[in-house]
């Protein structure tokens, strides 16, 4: 393709320039055409290239988010409005059934429910590439597709944020309210949380109008230089699915896959890397301190490590989910929040300036791990 289409500038990295032109749904043309790209690049990196196909539901990754943001603000502005009209314990139940709900739904939602769910069935494909032993212990993981939506990142996360605030300011009302205390305006901030943080968690539907260029070309293209950089002869390999953007649904297959082959190993996944920001390390579960330490001897500048924040998911959350030391290697700020998923995310609003360095620190950490 060439350097310059669409009147776009000639210095962004050059994987970046190729990936980044393009919105990539899960399992359309796009994303067949940058899983080629990565495909030709691996194997003249002399990796050992495969694809896996699988199929999973679209429904958690579509509707999941929007569904539990609808019943979670629905249930907290119930109980509210009863804790108002002077039905305290009929607010409590309700609070109660509400907060089950949507822990029944998340439960079918999240983990392997997207593979095994029977509705908006779908089939795509992960791309494996290896060098050295055919089971690598250390893997560099980057998602190909992207998606759009009304809201950025940000404000979504916002959202459930506040969402979850008016939970427990909900249960405080009540327990204020069956002791007898001054509860009313708890109950007011309560439906205020409520409806300001469900509304755009309600809105975080799916669409094609980004290219994703940070979220997640930007990604993709520090693996596939990574790849490149590390030293002959060291055992590494790449993983590079789909559907991430719907689920995780690339990553649990391969995790679900891998589970019965091998032990599980270590992943170094690159999701987001922005010109300005700082080096963050996003983990989940048991903090897998051996490897952010590492990480954070080998980076340039000091990363900060934290837990995965609320309304936010990478690939090396499903990898955990499975036993394997993961963890989310992003560069970024609020304002990279503010562009993710949304039209802006494009090659207008990055130079790839950060991918260089964010490449070099993985490459050095493979060769560490190994």
């Amino acid at each position: 393709m060439s350097a310059v289409q669409g009147g776009l500038a000639h210095d962004h990295p050059p994987h970046l320039d190729t990936l980044a032109r393009e919105a990539r749904p899960a399992g359309g043309a796009a994303e067949a055409r940058a899983r080629a790209y990565a495909e030709g690049i691996l194997t003249l990196a002399g990796f050992t290239v495969s694809r896996a196909s699988f199929d999973y539901s679209q429904f958690p990754g579509r509707f999941g988010t929007p569904a539990g943001g609808a019943m979670l603000g629905v249930a907290t502005v119930a109980a509210a409005i009863l804790g108002l009209t002077g039905a305290g314990r009929a607010a409590l139940v309700a609070l109660c059934v509400g907060g089950f709900a949507v822990a029944g739904l998340a439960y079918a939602m999240l983990g392997d429910g997207v593979l095994t769910l029977p509705i908006q069935r779908a089939t795509s494909e992960n791309l494996i590439a290896t060098r050295g032993d055919d089971c690598p212990r250390v893997w560099l993981v980057a998602h190909l597709d992207s998606k759009s939506q009304p809201v950025p990142s940000l404000i979504r996360m916002t959202g459930v944020s506040l969402l979850l605030s008016s939970v427990v300011t909900a249960l405080a009302a009540s327990l204020l309210q069956l002791l007898a205390a001054p509860h009313r305006t708890m109950w007011w901030a309560a439906i205020i949380l409520a409806v300001v943080g469900a509304l755009p968690v309600m809105a975080s539907v799916v669409g094609v109008d980004s290219d994703g260029a940070v979220d997640n070309a930007s990604g993709v293209s520090a693996v596939l230089a990574a790849a490149a950089q590390v030293r002959p002869g060291t055992a590494v390999g790449v993983l590079l699915p789909s559907a991430e953007e719907l689920g995780l649904a690339g990553a649990r297959a391969w995790a679900r896959s891998m589970s019965n082959q091998t032990n599980a190993g270590v992943a170094l996944n690159c999701d987001g890397v922005d010109d300005a920001g700082e080096l963050t390390i996003m983990y989940s579960g048991e903090r897998p301190t051996r490897l952010i330490d590492t990480l954070t001897r080998l980076a340039a500048n000091a990363p900060r490590a934290r837990r995965m924040p609320l309304g936010l998911l990478t690939d090396s959350v499903a990898l955990a989910d499975r036993g394997w030391t993961a963890v989310t290697v992003s560069r970024g700020s609020l304002g990279t929040l503010r562009r993710v998923h949304r039209p802006s995310d494009s090659l207008a609003n990055l130079r790839g300036t950060g991918i260089g360095d964010v490449a070099t620190l993985l490459a050095r950490a493979v060769e560490a791990l190994a």
